[in-house]
């Protein structure tokens, strides 16, 4: 297989995939409500080439990547549509933490000066 024909292979597999369903979900009906799962997609893809002195040497490469995240779900009823976001609690705590520590620092530091 040449490698416009890897690259192409490649490039029509990432179409096929880059298709609505994958950031909006199968809805699904549940209690009355018609629930549509939310998520952000990226893809990336990168490739390469090289030659060496009097086209001795050769080089190929390349990769690709997709990333799908989460976001939330739309919420659909009679009477209202709302997004209903995806809380990280880990992210959160995380952020939480490192608040503090930097309150506690900063008042610290203050302290100290007082001094």
């Amino acid at each position: 297989m040449s490698e416009q024909e890897i690259v192409t292979s490649i490039a029509d597999r990432l179409k096929a995939s880059g298709d609505v369903k994958v950031v909006f979900g199968e809805p699904r009906v549940i209690e009355g409500k018609t629930i549509v799962p939310v998520a952000s997609v990226a893809y990336g893809f990168g490739g390469g080439a090289g030659s060496g002195p009097q086209g001795q040497g050769e080089g190929h490469g390349g990769g690709g990547g997709l990333r799908v995240k989460p976001l939330g779900v739309l919420e659909i009823t009679s009477e209202r549509t709302r997004f209903v976001p995806v809380v990280n609690a880990t992210r959160l705590a995380t952020m939480a933490i490192m608040a503090s520590v930097c309150i506690v620092w900063m008042l610290t530091r203050a302290f100290r000066k007082r001094r």
